[in-house]
């Protein structure tokens, strides 16, 4: 054989590995692509359809309407929405609440995930009844009762807002006890929570984490 077969005939074995090497990564990549589809259907159940309203059982849908949630009376709660803000969408839709949604104040279903809506609904019928050992709030405002702090942190970010609070001074107890300040009471960041809520007043500026 001469030495130009032999180059052709290297140069052909070349091309031919490249070829092989790009058809195997395509395989890869079909391949990943449909098991990543395939997790991510398998992710909700097989009855959530394109259609199926959003809920706790198929979180991943798009359409939603609170309207379907807010007129059969009794007949939802918490743990069948999706998220807080899908809860607050249906208290929206009709205040008088007949779910029994609000947790208070106006605001649905503080313990679910985001995203959220903590804007309170005007003119929710109130079914909260204010309890002797409940902690004191805007809802249960005697001065007599005890407060905890770790009442308005445990559902973590931004679930309670400052016309929640009894007093200036208690939404500053909050801030102090988490500087973090994941109810975002103070917006200003002068480690002075909620300024314009009524007395007692507790104005002595809290430390700030750094973000």
């Amino acid at each position: 054989m001469s030495r130009l077969s032999g180059s052709r005939t290297a140069r052909w074995g070349a091309l031919v590995l490249v070829v092989a090497a790009v058809a195997l990564v395509a395989v890869a990549l079909v391949r990943g692509g449909s098991d990543s589809a395939g997790q991510a259907q398998k992710s909700d159940p097989e009855w959530c359809t394109p259609g199926t309203q959003r809920s706790a059982l198929c979180p991943h849908g798009k359409e939603f309407d609170a309207k379907e949630y807010a007129h059969h009376g009794n007949a939802f709660a918490c743990i069948n929405f999706a998220s807080q803000a899908d809860a607050q969408a249906v208290l929206r839709a009709d205040p008088s609440d007949p779910n029994h949604l609000d947790d208070g104040g106006g605001v649905a279903c503080r313990g679910l995930p985001e995203p959220r809506d903590t804007e309170p609904v005007a003119g929710t019928a109130q079914h909260f009844r204010c309890r002797p050992g409940d902690t004191r709030s805007a809802l249960c405002p005697q001065a007599k009762r005890s407060f905890d702090a770790r009442y308005f942190l445990r559902y973590g970010n931004d679930a309670y807002d400052c016309p929640d609070f009894a007093s200036q001074a208690d939404a500053q107890a909050v801030l102090r006890f988490e500087p973090a300040d994941p109810n975002h009471l103070d917006d200003e960041g002068n480690g002075i929570a909620c300024p314009d809520l009524p007395g007692p007043k507790d104005v002595k500026p809290v430390r700030r984490e750094a973000p």
